[in-house]
């Protein structure tokens, strides 16, 4: 799944790879699935970006964005898989958009899950999309501990780390997917209350959340996930579905892998405790 290191690289890939390119036509989905949303009927897509010249792309939150002269805007959020296929590969199959420039080459548009490609001007009403481009970003200067503080004071004592981390877009870009090294690298548990946290380890958690972003952003995205290209991120993840079975890092123990707030955690219960140590 898309989250913010990996929607700032894959905006980045395709600035480098198709900007100045012509869109020629566009397919609609030759694999229909009910999970993957448009905000137009697919078929009025080849209207829409037929002609326009792509001009830049964008990364933010869980959303990468395509941008074209006309003010035109193609995005798609974190359960997307974009892949720019050369005009002598095959192309795929199965696909739930298919955007043909006119020199051959194309970007294909799959869905696993679920996931949305909304084509607007500028206008798109989604809260998750304006949440992803409003909200102040864990990687800008504006992200302060002062700023990270105002969010935990936000949030009902009882919620749990992780549940403060992933839900709502607080946030924008960090998810499951991404908490995971956080945490680590902070030494707490997942499961442990908002409340329980110390002042030493509320200053911890802000600059992991800060120094891990920023580390898997430079690295191209995490290991676990596949760039523009169908490669994985050079991001090697410590606490990931690659790792688990591999165990702690740090310690050697074993790694505890088990579903919580609808999706994986994996963590060491030996060095993230689900109470602060005591020295």
């Amino acid at each position: 799944m898309i989250e913010l290191p990996e929607a700032i690289n894959l905006a980045k890939q395709m600035r480098e790879t198709v900007r100045g390119k012509t869109v020629s036509a566009v397919y609609p989905p030759s694999s229909p699935h009910k999970f993957c949303w448009f905000n137009h009927e697919p078929e009025e897509y080849q209207a829409l970006l037929a002609g326009h010249t792509v001009t830049g792309a964008a990364g933010f939150g869980i959303f990468s964005e395509l941008e074209f002269d006309g003010g035109v805007r193609l995005c798609f959020n974190d359960g997307v898989n974009p892949r720019f296929i050369r005009k002598e590969e095959v192309r795929p199959k199965k696909y739930q958009l298919l955007l043909e420039f006119t020199d051959g080459s194309a970007i294909v548009f799959t869905v696993a899950m679920y996931g949305s490609i909304s084509c607007h001007s500028g206008d798109y009403d989604n809260e998750y999309y304006r949440k992803s481009i409003e909200s102040i970003s864990p990687l800008t200067e504006e992200f302060d501990e002062g700023y990270f503080k105002e969010l935990l004071a936000s949030v009902k004592p009882a919620m749990s780390v992780k549940a403060f981390l992933a839900t709502e877009q607080r946030m924008p870009g960090l998810g499951n997917g991404c908490l995971q090294d956080i945490l680590f690298q902070a030494g707490i548990h997942p499961k442990r209350k908002v409340s329980s946290l110390s002042d030493c380890e509320k200053n911890v958690l802000w600059a992991q959340v800060k120094t891990v972003l920023q580390t898997m952003t430079e690295q191209g995205g995490r290991d676990t996930e596949k760039d523009l290209f169908g490669n994985p991120g050079g991001y090697q993840t410590l606490m990931s579905k690659n790792t688990w079975a591999s165990g702690c890092p740090a310690c050697g123990g074993e790694i505890v892998k088990e579903n919580y707030l609808g999706g994986a955690v994996y963590y060491c219960p030996s060095c993230q405790k689900m109470e602060e140590e005591k020295r």
